[in-house]
């Protein structure tokens, strides 16, 4: 019994060491129209995906993008309401030179669903500049 313990706490902490830590970031350039449109079609992109119906997705989408790019909120998760009775838990992930966009968590009612390992869904975002 204490073998298989001793094989667990290892694995244990190769996932602890190989996992790092993901750090928050903020998109800097949403002020660009370039920019703006790719976080618009890739949350749009997303949100589709999760079976929110088009014509919401876009209205979700365009609404959200504007409030990023309104004010300085600085690096920090941030959520996506739906009619549909589903939020959304979204964040930015600067990797290299790389904008990511990360869906890691989903409530609907009482059910919640949170994947901050592998993610739920990650979209690129191209042309968009971002700071931790």
């Amino acid at each position: 019994m204490e073998r298989s313990y001793a094989k667990i706490s290892w694995a244990g902490l190769a996932v602890f060491l190989l996992s790092g830590c993901t750090t928050v970031a903020q998109v800097t350039t949403l002020s660009e129209e370039s920019c703006n449109h790719k976080m618009r079609d890739q949350l749009e992109s997303i949100l589709t995906e999760e079976g929110e119906k088009p014509d919401i997705a876009n209205r979700l989408a365009v609404n959200t993008t504007t409030v990023l790019a309104t004010g300085a909120l600085g690096p920090r998760p941030f959520g996506v309401s739906s009619p549909s009775g589903v939020d959304y838990s979204f964040f930015i992930q600067r990797k290299s030179d790389e904008c990511l966009l990360r869906l890691y968590g989903r409530r609907k009612g009482f059910t919640r669903y949170t994947n901050n390992l592998t993610y739920i869904a990650t979209r690129p975002l191209e042309g968009c500049a971002c700071v931790e």
